[in-house]
């Protein structure tokens, strides 16, 4: 899901999309891990999702995907290069045929943005819903509060992840309009 114009060049910049979550919003409902474990397994199972909720009690919520890092650990990690970086898109893609469920990518995301399906024993990680029939981040879509966004990143600057969430949080997330259901 890289974003370029339509009359792109080969000079044109291309950005990376990573979710980002408007901790002011989020009630820590679960539904985005329910709606993801559901658009990818066809089964409610939050252990199953590629987004993750993190509640610090007793009252600050937010929940965390893959922040396409510049030089992915998770990826460094896997002894069998099951994990790899597209470099259009900055998502983490994980060959089924290779990976093993060792665990190793999970152990090195600094974010703990990774998962291992607990059935299929494979590593999975938010592909923002390029692989399943919507093709849209699912979560944005049915978060009750509107509090998960698309945010385009530059994959050439060189950060620290948290740097980036700092940046965007200091920043601000767009208002709701007034009326609508996340109010």
């Amino acid at each position: 899901m890289a974003t370029k114009s339509e009359d792109s060049t080969k000079n044109e910049k291309i950005f990376h999309k990573i979710l980002v979550v408007d901790p002011r919003r989020c009630t820590g409902c679960e539904i985005c891990e329910s709606v993801c474990s559901f658009s990818h397994n066809e089964e409610f199972n939050p252990l199953n999702s590629r987004i993750n909720r993190i509640r610090i009690e007793p009252i600050i919520n937010n929940t965390l995907s893959c922040l396409s890092c510049y030089d992915p650990d998770c990826v460094k990690a896997c002894q069998l290069l099951a994990l790899s970086k597209d470099p259009e898109t900055g998502l983490i893609h994980v060959d089924n045929n290779i990976c093993d469920g060792c665990g190793a990518c999970v152990r090195n995301c600094p974010f703990g943005a990774i998962n291992v399906n607990v059935k299929e024993r494979k590593a999975v990680v938010c592909d923002l819903c390029e692989s399943t029939e919507s093709g849209e981040p699912q979560c944005v879509e049915y978060c009750p509060k509107g509090a998960i966004f698309v945010e385009e990143i530059d994959p050439e600057i060189n950060e620290d992840r948290l740097e980036t969430l700092a940046k965007i949080l200091k920043r601000g997330f767009p208002d709701p309009e007034p009326g609508n259901i996340y109010n």
